[in-house]
């Protein structure tokens, strides 16, 4: 009789864990307990800090930078009917843009379940990183998250979504902020901020308006790894917002 795992099912299972978004401490315990005891840890590339890799005492440690879909599957499938404890490490949440779905579809297609645990995503800490709130009582009540069309993506809706009001969050377009910000159609005063490598020790903060953004994200050589904000939740000073009903 097989028995039964710490996610109460029976026979191989994959973990799928949320690292975080940079800093090593903003794993969740249970994701940090998974990598540390893995027998078999694959993780994202640069995307995931080295510190959560070496912490691992993982014996198979693989990058999964450069590794086809096929090839990663196999060996994931391989080592958990080994009875291994398989951990795919996703760098922020793997909920957003973690491309999980692919993964679990070719899993479950051949016999091995999944179980999720989920992490802080990269949208949280550049909020702390900006000491701010992503919703604002009289300034924003909805957050839109987002990415601009490129290889993977034929077409976006920024043009659309930036008429709403709301805090947007772009992610995945730090190299097309210019062509980013002409496509939005919120008035051009509208602030703005970019967050590089938020939570990471070299996070940088650039704040500015939807016209002059992408020119100062430049101007401090901002061309990977950042999250675009947009709102007025991204000001040092946010107009209009009202005492919440929380502490009146």
């Amino acid at each position: 009789m097989t028995a039964k795992k710490e996610n109460g099912t029976h026979g191989p299972v994959v973990w799928f864990v949320g690292a975080g978004p940079g800093d090593p401490e903003l794993i969740t315990v249970k994701g940090q307990r998974l990598v540390h005891d893995a027998d078999v840890l694959i993780y994202a590339g640069s995307l995931v800090n080295p510190d959560l890799v070496a912490a691992s005492k993982a014996p198979l440690k693989l990058d999964s930078w450069g590794m086809h879909l096929p090839e990663m599957v196999d060996v994931m499938v391989r080592e958990a009917e080994a009875g291994k404890k398989v951990v795919r490490l996703h760098s922020g949440d793997p909920s957003l843009y973690g491309a999980i779905v692919e993964q679990i579809e070719l899993l479950e297609a051949r016999g091995v379940s999944v179980q999720i645990v989920p992490g802080v995503s990269s949208l949280f800490a550049a909020a702390a990183a900006l000491k701010t709130q992503l919703t604002l009582r009289g300034v924003s009540e909805s957050v839109i998250v987002t990415r601009p069309a490129g290889k993977t993506l034929e077409s976006d809706q920024i043009r659309e979504f930036s008429r709403m009001g709301q805090t947007m969050v772009v992610f995945l377009g730090t190299e097309k902020f210019s062509e980013i910000t002409q496509k939005l159609e919120c008035p051009k005063e509208t602030p703005a901020a970019v967050v590089y490598h938020a939570s990471w020790p070299d996070q940088k903060v650039v704040r500015g308006t939807v016209a002059d953004i992408a020119e100062k994200a430049a101007a401090a050589g901002i061309e990977h790894t950042a999250l675009l904000v947009i709102g007025g939740i991204a000001g040092e000073t946010k107009h209009g917002h009202t005492r919440s009903h929380l502490y009146s």
